[in-house]
Order: C-alpha cells, then structure tokens, then sequence
C-alpha cells in the first residue's frame, strides 16, 4: 500500500505517494513497439516488459500474491518457513516476499541455476540448498521436488509454495499482467505470445484478455526438450523456459499452438534484441523472439502481437551472452543434428 505524505509549508497542497515496501513497487510494466526489430509491413510486434519489476521478472507477481493471500487466509503463518523448487527467479521474487514479511525462506536450486542467481539467492537471505544428481529424465526437476518433500517433512511450520500447482500462480497474472494488457490495449491483439515453464502466466494474461477479446489466439513458446505439450524430453541449458514434467496447472486446450526453440535459438534471439532495441533481456524473451520469427511468415497483414518479455539480461551473462558457452551450444546442436540423420 501508498502512503500519501504531506509535505511542504503549512497549507501548500503538495502530497508525495511513498510505497511502504518494495512489493508495492511490482507491475505496471510497460508495452514496448519492437519496430526495430520486426520490420515486416503490416505486423506489429509489442513487448510487455516484465523484466522492469523491481525483482527483475515477472515472478514478482506470483511471489507477491501467493505470499500476501497465504498470509491473509492463514495458510502461511507469521515465522513460517516458505520452501520452492527454482531455477532462480520465482526463488529470488520468494527471497524478496520473505524479507518483506519476516518469513524464513529456503530455495532447492541444480548446477543449471546461474551463478548470478544463486549469489542473490544468498545475499537476500535464502538458505540454498544444491542437488546435484540428475533425475530418469537427465534434468533436476524431479530430483530438486523430491528434495522439497524432504525438506518440508522434517522442517516445522515448513509451506511448500508449488507454483507448478499453485492456482494462486496464474489468478497473480490474471489480476495483474493480464489486467494491465487488457487496459492498456486499444486495439486488438491478433494472439499473445509467452514463454512457458509452470504455465501460469500464459494462462492467467489469456484468461484476462480473452474477456476482452475472445478471438485472440494464445501461443506458448517451449524449449526443445520440454515435455510440458508432450514433447519429447532431452537436454536443456537456459533456465526459466521449459519443463521436464507436466504442470498441474497446465490446460493444453487453452493454448492454440506450441512453437519450440532451442538453446541457440533463444541466446541468438536475445543477441539480436540488443542489438536492435536495447533491450537487455533473459534467455526466455530470447526464445520469444526467435519463435515470433519462426511464426511471421504465416502472419496475417496486419496483424498484431502481443509479448511477454519475462526478465532480464544481467543474471544470463555466463549464460546466453557468453560467447563461449553459445559455441559449446551449437556444437552440442550440430552433434544432435549428426546423431538423428545417421
């Protein structure tokens, strides 16, 4: 909440709105024109730049509104100890709701998390704890859950948050990012475009909009190994996007088409937005980009194009603009493709 604050001599009518934390900070994000970018006639491409909440991604969202409606009914009780299962930004917006209100605040994270953001993991106060073996799918996923069962087993006053079954997840976007899109949109969108791990942004943003405008179509971008739309499961490098299990949350009715991007693909989109826009964003606004080439040729003129631009670039830097690692990436790349025509 904001408190408006007197300021001045006596009887100047001056007032000064002061957030009473940083959570009061989270949304209002804006939309961006990528005309740079996308060039095309006759198609518009806009970004919603979820990357500008005070946490760096849009899972502020969520953290902030399971947390604050956990601790309204009671399912999370002052003290408590909030325990998650992330590649680093949902626990880093988590790490940030903990401080807020006095919550302890113990993330599960694998040797995919970036070391960016394990190191603000720890500096806000996060207890991290690291698995290290694979689970049957070659990923941590499985392994990193199993752990958090572990964890709230033996830890009193332990709330697993669950974001991959937390119906708390998608009403955050539907009430927040959703709601804001359908404001501050005039014209209608011809689909909306979203990166997928849990499933619960697209899901609530598609929720809120089609209200507005039921003919919108809703488009996910998976990664190449994700098995959330019953792809096939396989390697994986950039964390946010993708899944090695199926989300509780996840509705496949409600999504009109799946278009997968791989681990260069994405990198090279995030190279290319850059570039061309000065947008310094994470490895899945990269695959973003990449899918909204992939899908331009079958673009009706015109058409609209509605993004979600999760977060951003800084926590990616040994990641998806590491040269080095970008090489190895289409080395690993070449050799699948090697593999498949022998």
């Amino acid at each position: 909440m904001s408190a408006d604050i007197a300021v001045g001599p006596v009887g100047e009518d001056a007032r000064e709105a002061v957030c009473e934390s940083v959570f009061d900070c989270v949304g209002n994000t804006p939309i961006v024109a990528l005309r740079r970018l996308f060039r095309e006639p006759g198609r518009e491409v806009l970004a919603k730049l979820e990357l500008m909440n005070p946490g760096g991604s849009m899972k502020d969202r969520s953290a902030r509104y399971i947390v604050a409606a956990g601790l309204a009914d009671g399912s999370i009780r002052p003290r408590s100890t909030l325990v998650e299962s992330s590649s680093g930004n949902f626990g880093i917006a988590l790490a940030m709701a903990a401080r807020v209100n006095d919550l302890r605040f113990v993330c599960v994270i694998d040797p995919k998390t970036t070391s960016a953001n394990a190191a603000i993991l720890r500096r806000l106060g996060a207890s991290v704890e690291m698995v290290t073996e694979p689970d049957e799918s070659g990923g941590y996923l499985h392994t990193r859950i199993s752990r958090v069962n572990e964890l709230v087993a033996k830890t009193p006053d332990a709330v697993w948050i669950n974001q991959y079954a937390n119906d708390r997840n998608w009403q955050a976007y539907y009430y927040g990012t959703g709601a804001e899109l359908a404001t501050q949109l005039v014209h209608p969108p011809e689909c909306l475009i979203a990166p997928v791990s849990t499933t619960g942004c697209i899901l609530g943003c598609a929720r809120r909009l089609r209200e507005r405008f039921p003919s919108m179509r809703v488009i996910a971008v998976d990664a190449v190994g994700s098995v959330i739309f019953g792809g096939n499961p396989g390697a994986r490098e950039i964390p946010g996007i993708g899944s090695s299990r199926v989300p509780e949350l996840c509705r496949p009715g409600e999504i009109d088409e799946v278009v997968y991007v791989d681990d260069v693909e994405a990198a090279q989109g995030c190279r290319e937005l850059v570039a061309a826009e000065g947008i310094f964003a994470g490895g899945s606004s990269g695959a973003v980009v990449a899918a909204i080439r992939k899908l331009m040729p079958a673009l009706p003129e015109p058409s609209r194009v509605v993004a979600i631009f999760p977060d951003r670039g800084d926590r990616y830097l040994d990641v998806v603009y590491d040269d080095e690692w970008l090489a190895a990436a289409q080395q690993r790349s070449r050799n699948q493709a090697d593999t498949r025509s022998e």
